[in-house]
C-alpha cells in the first residue's frame, strides 16, 4: 500500500511517500518539505529516492496550493516516483491534539473532523493546520481514505493522579485542563523498537523514553502504557528546551507580568520563544552551537547546558521512583540521537540506579540504534532512532486495510 504522510504546520508541510509492504517492510519513496505558505516566496524541497533533490520557489497561497505542489512533484516525469496520483492509496496525518476524544488513531470522517476542530482551543497553533491538510486532500483527491494519528493518544493511559493539576477540579470539568503530553508516536515507537532489538517484552517492562530535540519530553512507560510524561496541558511544560522554558513557577510569570507590563501574548512569547537554552545563554537554541561556545569559555553557554542536563536527570529519577524501578532508558530525537556528551553525562550520573554506562560504545554514535550500557548493567541504556512518519504510515495502512 502506497501511503502519503503529511505533517502540516501553520506555514509548512512535511511529507513522506512510503510503500508499505507490511508492518516490518517499507520503502521510503520520497521525502520533502513545503515552506513559507502564504508568502510570495514559498518553497518546495522534494527528495525522491535515488534521485537528486529538487526545489521550486513560487507563491504558495494556502495548504491546498502547497499540497497540490507536492502531488505534482510526486508524478513529475523527471523528479517523480509514481506515474499517476491515484497510485496513492491512503493519506496519514499527524494531528497534534486529540484531547480525551481520541485514544488511538482513527479513520477520518465528518465526526472526526469536528472533533479535531473542537480541540483547536487546546492546540491553536497546530490543530487548525492539521485540519487544513485533511481538507486539502479531500479537495485534491476526493474519496481517498485518510487517517488521523494523534500526538496525545499514547498518553491517554495515564492515571488521574498523574494527569490532573492541583487546581480546582471544576476547571478540568469545564475546560479539560489536565496533562495531555505530546511526542506520543515517538515515545511508543522507540520503546517498541528497542524492546524488539533487545529481545524484551514491551508489555512487561518498565521503560523511560527521552525524546530530546528543540522540543523535548520524557515519558514513563509501564507494561506498554504511558503512565506519566513531562509535557502537560501544552508542550511548554516539563523539560527545559530550545526556546521553551519548561516547568516554571507560575508566580514568576505573574510577577513579570506586573513588573514588565506584559500582556498574555507577551507571557506566551516569553515561555515559548524567548526561554530555554536560548534564553539562558543569550546565544542560540541549538545544542551543537552551545557546546562549541562552552568549549570556548562562554560561561552562560555552559550554564544553559548544565541546566538542560540537570532537568533531564531530575525527570528520569522521578519517573524511576514512580515506576518502582527501570529496565530500559532510551535516548531519541535530534539531540538524543546525536549528542554523545549529553548521553555520557546522563548515563554516568545514573550509576546509583544500577546503570553501568559504556563510554566507549557511546563515543561517536550519531543517528543509529545502539546499546550504551555494559553487560553487567542492571538497567539497559540505548540510543534509538525515531521515525514518526513510519508510525503514521503503519497506523494508516492497518486502519485502511481493516
Amino acid at each position: 500500500m502506497i501511503v502519503l504522510v503529511l505533517n502540516c504546520g501553520s506555514s509548512s508541510v512535511k511529507y513522506q511517500l512510503l510503500d508499505m509492504i507490511d508492518e516490518n517492510q517499507n520503502n521510503v519513496m520520497a521525502v520533502g518539505l513545503i515552506e513559507r505558505i502564504g508568502l510570495a516566496d514559498g518553497m518546495l524541497t522534494h527528495k525522491p529516492a535515488g534521485k537528486e533533490k529538487y526545489k521550486v520557489t513560487q507563491p504558495i497561497n494556502d495548504h491546498v496550493v502547497g499540497i497540490n505542489l507536492i502531488l505534482k512533484a510526486l508524478v513529475d516525469e523527471e523528479h517523480g516516483v509514481i506515474k499517476n496520483i491515484k497510485e496513492i492509496q491512503a493519506v496519514g496525518h499527524r494531528v497534534a491534539h486529540g484531547g480525551e476524544l481520541f485514544k488511538s488513531s482513527v479513520l477520518v470522517d465528518e465526526k472526526v473532523k469536528k472533533g479535531i476542530a473542537d480541540l483547536i482551543e487546546l492546540a491553536p497553533l497546530h490543530n487548525p493546520a492539521n485540519l487544513k491538510g485533511i481538507e486539502a486532500m479531500e479537495a485534491l483527491l476526493p474519496g481517498i481514505p485518510q487517517v488521523a494519528v494523534f500526538d496525545t493518544s499514547f498518553h491517554q493511559s495515564m492515571p488521574a493522579c498523574s494527569y490532573l493539576y492541583p487546581i480546582p477540579y471544576e476547571y478540568y470539568q469545564k475546560y479539560g485542563i489536565r496533562r495531555y503530553g505530546f511526542h506520543g508516536t515517538s515515545h511508543k515507537y522507540v520503546a517498541q523498537k528497542a524492546c524488539n532489538l533487545l529481545g524484551m517484552n514491551f508489555n512487561n517492562s518498565k521503560i523511560i523514553t527521552c525524546h530530546l530535540g528543540n522540543g523535548a519530553s520524557i515519558t514513563a512507560i509501564n507494561n506498554g502504557k504511558s503512565v506519566d510524561t513531562s509535557m502537560g496541558f501544552t508542550p511548554v511544560d516539563g523539560l527545559m528546551m530550545g526556546t521553551r522554558s519548561g516547568s516554571v513557577d507560575a508566580g514568576v510569570l505573574l510577577y513579570l507580568a506586573e513588573k514588565e507590563n506584559m500582556d498574555l501574548q507577551g507571557i506566551n512569547d516569553l515561555v515559548n520563544k524567548k526561554s530555554g537554552v536560548k534564553g539562558i545563554s543569550g546565544l542560540t537554541s541549538d545544542m551543537r552551537d552551545l557546546e562549541i561556545a562552552a568549549q570556548e569559555g562562554n560561561e552562560r553557554a555552559q550554564l544553559a547546558i548544565d541546566m538542560y542536563y540537570y532537568r533531564i536527570l531530575k525527570f528520569i529519577g522521578g519517573f524511576a521512583a514512580t515506576l518502582g524501578g527501570v529496565d530500559l532508558i532510551i535516548f531519541t530525537g535530534g539531540v538524543g540521537e546525536n549528542d554523545c556528551a549529553l548521553r555520557e553525562f546522563i548515563g554516568t550520573h545514573l550509576a546509583f540506579m544500577g546503570v553501568h554506562f559504556d563510554s566507549d560504545a557511546n563515543r561517536g554514535v550519531r543517528g543509529q540504534d545502539k546499546v550504551l550500557s555494559k553487560e553487567i548493567s542492571r538497567v539497559k541504556v540505548m540510543v534509538c532512532t525515531t521515525n514518526e512518519e513510519l508510525v503514521i504510515a503503519t497506523d494508516t495502512m492497518n486502519l485502511v486495510k481493516n
